[in-house]
């Protein structure tokens, strides 16, 4: 699939672990079958914004926020500022603090 899915799926992944929901408990929320949320979070299918729209409402986020900075991240894989925010945006809230802390002490060398 598409780099565009890859990213997405992985930041709709990193939400919804973040919120300890199983991917049945957000199928079951935006009206959509756990497979294909699923086969979404793979990126191994290219979901129609009225679904991404049901996800993200799903997961109680702006749709605008399963969106932020893509232009970046579809850059050459030399970005590695964009690189990291995927890798960031992809993990849930406390590993999010923790990689941030660990940030914040190594600045500090």
């Amino acid at each position: 699939m598409s780099r565009l899915s890859v990213i997405i799926g992985q930041r709709i992944r990193g939400y919804r672990t973040g919120l300890k929901m199983s991917q049945e408990e957000l199928a079951e929320k935006c009206g959509l079958h756990p497979t294909y949320i699923g086969q979404i979070e793979r990126g191994e299918k290219n979901a129609t914004l009225e679904s991404i729209s049901r996800i993200a409402g799903g997961l109680s986020i702006p749709l605008c926020t399963l969106f932020d900075k893509i232009d970046e991240s579809t850059a050459p894989d030399t970005n590695y500022p964009a690189k990291a925010y995927e890798l960031f945006m992809a993990m849930p809230p406390t590993s999010q603090e923790k990689l941030y802390t660990i940030l914040e002490m190594i600045t500090l060398l």
